[in-house]
């Protein structure tokens, strides 16, 4: 029995806990309560589920960057002939 956990499964109580114990009680009706150890899976879990959230954002963001982009050059194509029309119109009257 090295470990602490060891005697307390076995049934014997530390030192220190034995001076806590107040005097005229009964050793053998004291329940020790233990602290379960510590799980790491929900911050793992957590970090995975945010890691692939800013994944899946930054994706959807480079989409919409890639639509968008891709309508400002129709929109420009389109209005293209509309702009050469005006710059055609202002250098007619300059020659006037």
């Amino acid at each position: 029995m090295q470990l602490p956990e060891d005697q307390l499964r076995a049934g014997h109580i530390p030192a220190d806990l034995y001076r806590q114990i107040p005097p005229g009680t009964d050793v053998r009706r004291v329940v020790i309560v233990q602290e379960a150890p510590r799980s790491y899976r929900g911050p793992i879990v957590l970090a995975l589920v945010v890691t692939a959230g800013s994944v899946a954002v930054l994706l959807v963001v480079a989409f919409v960057v890639q639509v968008v982009a891709g309508a400002a050059v129709a929109v420009l194509s389109a209005t293209g002939g509309l702009s050469y029309a005006i710059n055609r119109t202002s250098k007619t009257r300059k020659g006037k």
